[in-house]
């Protein structure tokens, strides 16, 4: 089934993106990071939003925010504390900063530090600016989840692209230039 993405005016099609850490989709090496990008490009060619939000964080949040850039999309990095990246590794903080850097806007969206309630703040922010969630998630509850509840709550369509990753990550490596197959993958509005 083949989702289909309301627009906030007739030309303006808003993604923010929610999805798992790197722990629940293979880890945090190279190959996994790139397929990451690799799927986030392919949904980005195949839905053509106007502007990209993400919550920053490392795995999917990250992937969609890269693909963003390198696909020429204004990217909106919504950021939940000051200091987010703070306890990452030294080359996981360098690529952070390099997105803000590159990003259209970057937004603070709660001052201060560290505060769990915060995530929370941060997914109603993306999702209240949106007209559509692309999503990365497996079902299970915490972060991701709440913010696909909330989606829900709000009416915001979600296209959860789960299938396709759980396809896709493990699979053998496609050849370069393949990867508009992911696009052509099934996925599922929530």
């Amino acid at each position: 089934m083949t989702a289909s993405l309301p627009l906030a005016a007739p030309d303006t099609v808003i993604l923010a993106g929610t999805g798992h850490r790197p722990d629940k989709l293979g880890g945090y090496g190279a190959a996994v990071s790139a397929r990451l990008v690799d799927l986030a490009r392919a949904a980005l060619i195949r839905y053509r939003p106007n502007e990209v939000i993400s919550g920053m964080a490392l795995g999917w949040d990250t992937a969609l925010a890269l693909a963003a850039i390198e696909l020429g999309i204004p990217l909106t990095a919504a950021i939940p504390f000051e200091g987010q990246e703070c306890k990452w590794r030294p080359e996981q903080q360098e690529q952070f900063r390099a997105i803000l850097a590159l990003a259209t806007t970057v937004a603070i969206v709660s001052p201060g530090g560290y505060a769990v309630w915060k995530m929370q703040t941060r997914n109603e922010w993306m999702v209240d600016r949106a007209t559509g969630v692309l999503a990365l998630w497996n079902g299970t509850g915490g972060g991701t989840g709440n913010c696909i509840e909330y989606a829900r709550t709000r009416q915001v369509e979600i296209v959860n692209l789960w299938g396709a990753w759980a396809r896709y990550a493990f699979a053998p490596q496609h050849p370069p230039g393949q990867s508009e197959e992911v696009a052509r993958c099934e996925d599922r509005p929530t």
